[in-house]
């Protein structure tokens, strides 16, 4: 009883977390490229995570764990951050939220692939509801639409869920700090020569908000975030806990319109809803 607990509260802190990372990435491409936004907060993360690293004094990861966390760098370290990066450049933090309905779903899906699991045909059932779901949303127009921005979410969407169930399924080995840690380290010379290479030629005209925008996403949706996010998974459970995504949304929906002062249009509710509903169901049948 108290490691499901301890798993669903780590789970959820993890997942609120995160909801903040769209609102603020939002906030950050208005002061600094995709490029060096999506290259900066990596390699502040992997300086943080390569410090916690040396002071514990973990081993390193055996050869045979280079490949997947490879697919957990590009995933969570490098795809995710880039191509939300640049969605957000076309459209706004609220109308991006409603793609991150379909991360559950995604994440279940790799788990599917990559752990070789037989689901009930159900489970495909309200995968291809939710999906025509977040479609059809896309489609209609509404909340500033982009088709470049929706596509680029989409693509944000697979790469973080192929991320999310490869660390979490290596997670049980490793750790889940660790992995993430890991990850950020394989990462970084080539997310510090982007670094330099994409370096702003003029940083008075970065923005207070800009600057606070970038040190949420390197310590905290970069770095701690999957701290608590991991270690729910690894002791509660990825399924179970996996569940707790399905409330992401509806935090990142009311950020967006707290923090940002967005319009959250009841189509984006609607949708956000219905996707949470089919996530729930496939979840089930998985």
């Amino acid at each position: 009883m108290h490691s499901s607990a301890s798993g669903w509260g780590n789970g959820l802190l993890g997942v609120i977390i995160f909801s903040g990372s769209l609102p603020a990435t939002r906030v950050a491409v208005g002061g600094f490229s995709a490029l060096f936004l999506t290259s900066a907060r990596a390699v502040i993360a992997a300086l943080i995570g390569a410090a916690v690293l040396g002071l514990l004094r973990q081993a390193r990861p055996q050869r045979r764990d280079l490949a997947s966390l490879t697919i957990v760098a590009i995933g969570v370290v490098v795809g995710f951050p880039l191509l939300t990066a640049l969605a957000l450049q076309h459209i706004t933090s609220a109308r991006s939220i409603v793609f991150i309905g379909l991360l559950p779903l995604s994440t279940a899906i790799f788990g599917v692939l990559r752990g070789g699991e037989r689901p009930r045909p159900l489970f495909w059932l309200f995968a291809g509801l939710g999906s025509a779901t977040v479609a059809g949303f896309a489609l209609t127009g509404d909340g500033a639409a982009s088709l470049q921005g929706d596509l680029l979410m989409v693509a944000a969407i697979v790469l973080c869920g192929l991320g999310y169930a490869e660390g979490a399924a290596l997670s049980r080995r490793l750790g889940g700090w660790q992995v993430i840690s890991w990850a950020l380290l394989l990462a970084l010379p080539l997310m510090l020569v982007l670094a330099v290479l994409t370096w702003p030629p003029v940083w008075s005209g970065v923005s207070v908000p800009a600057w606070i925008g970038l040190a949420y996403v390197s310590v905290f949706s970069m770095f701690v975030g999957f701290i608590f996010w991991y270690r729910g998974l690894a002791i509660g459970g990825i399924a179970r806990v996996g569940q707790l995504q399905q409330l992401q949304p509806f935090f990142g929906l009311a950020l967006a319109g707290l923090l940002l002062g967005e319009p959250v249009a009841g189509s984006m509710i609607a949708a956000t809803a219905i996707v949470v509903a089919c996530v729930f169901f496939a979840r089930r049948f998985a």
